[in-house]
């Protein structure tokens, strides 16, 4: 069970109370809201409930019961109130797909947790233990949500989702208030909302994937094979693994097999695959991507050739990264990831975010200088110092 200052639960299952609660709701000056569904055999998510609060009113939907959620998607479409989630991602895709849009603005407390030092994409459970010092007990998780009636304890902790939510939000929007950081999780928030990243458009299906090779006959085949999974998965409603997994479609766009039989002979494809309904729909994907690999191959930029990274100035980097992130008390990931490193330490005017703005000041200028000798690191007994050359 969730321990928090819940109260009364407020299961809505038809329309006129939603609506009613609605107007509760929009009385506030930001929503706080979660999702419960099921995927784990389906390429769409399944809603099974929705929880929603602002300051002090809270409500549970069930999605599974007759009502319109009308009411309720248009608040979440206002765009002068302000969502918040954690972890949003997955609720985003729900809404924008039964709202055909994305709802903005957001605040995404696990983003805001790294911009007050709480650490890279911490868990719902250890925020609330240190924001709030609640307890959420995770034996509901996942549960069958489908299943009705939803059980006293399910519906405690679906309550508990949201009213600890709304008070993680408050205390964490005033922390990067206070110290001029709302800015810095910015761009994140920009990413997090951008309908590209909802869009399931089968044709940018081979973006999910990772580049091997840059051949054009390699290339129109992985993005071909991609878009087909991505149709086959949309259509018959199952997730994409159950249809072709990630290692079949990198092992087909390396061998190119042209035939039910050659396509049989690869490892990473199940057996049996070229005979079963999809089977032959996927030799003909093969065939027509490499008969015109141009027209199919996307077009992406091929990486310099400028041999293996510098190893040693990339952990040097590492190292000042993290140095740096410990000072500011934000987490590393927000700064730079892996790549920007490896870009700084190689190319000699690297475009990455790391250089650019408020990362810039905490950590892009002092980078600069590492790399061309201005500064060093050394060892102490609290950490590592940033000396001046």
């Amino acid at each position: 069970m969730t321990k928090d200052d819940t109260g009364d639960i407020r299961l809505i299952t038809d329309t006129q109370a939603l609506a009613e609660a609605c107007d509760r709701l929009a009385e506030g000056t930001f929503i706080a809201l979660d999702t419960e569904f099921h995927r784990e055999s389906t390429y769409w998510p399944q809603l099974c409930l929705i929880q929603a609060a602002n300051e002090d009113f809270d409500i549970l939907v069930d999605p599974l019961a007759d009502l319109d959620l009308t009411p309720l998607l248009a608040l979440v479409a206002d765009r002068s109130r302000t969502k918040v989630f954690h972890a949003a991602r997955q609720d985003l895709e729900i809404f924008a797909r039964i709202m055909g849009e994305v709802p903005t603005p957001v605040f995404d407390t696990q983003i805001a947790a790294m911009a007050c030092g709480l650490g890279d994409s911490i868990s719902y459970e250890n925020l609330v233990s240190r924001v709030v010092k609640g307890q959420v007990d995770k034996s509901s998780q996942f549960t069958d949500w489908m299943r009705r009636p939803l059980s006293e304890k399910q519906l405690r902790y679906a309550q508990g989702d949201v009213t600890y939510l709304r008070r993680i939000y408050v205390i964490l929007r005033e922390q990067l208030e206070r110290r001029g950081r709302l800015e810095w999780i910015e761009d994140e928030h920009a990413a997090l909302v951008d309908p590209e990243v909802y869009a399931f458009d089968p044709q940018q299906a081979w973006k999910r994937l990772k580049l091997r090779k840059y051949k054009s006959d390699y290339l129109a085949v992985l993005a071909a094979v991609a878009a087909w999974r991505e149709q086959v998965a949309q259509e018959t409603d199952k997730p994409r693994g159950r249809i072709l997994k990630d290692d079949a479609i990198q092992e087909i766009a390396q061998q190119k097999p042209r035939t039910g039989e050659a396509i049989e002979r690869l490892r990473a494809v199940p057996a049996g695959f070229s005979r079963s309904r999809h089977g032959q729909s996927l030799v003909e994907t093969i065939n027509a991507a490499l008969a015109d690999p141009k027209a199919f191959a996307p077009e992406v930029d091929q990486p310099e050739s400028a041999g293996p990274p510098p190893g040693a100035l990339t952990e040097l980097l590492k190292v000042l990264l993290k140095q740096t992130a410990d000072d500011a008390g934000v987490a590393p990931r927000l700064i730079a990831n892996a790549a920007d490193l490896e870009r700084i330490a190689r190319e000699a005017s690297p475009d990455v975010a790391a250089l650019r703005g408020w990362r810039r000041d905490v950590f892009g200028d002092q980078a600069l200088a590492l790399k061309a000798g201005k500064l060093a690191l050394a060892a102490s007994p609290n950490g590592v110092k940033v000396l001046s050359v």
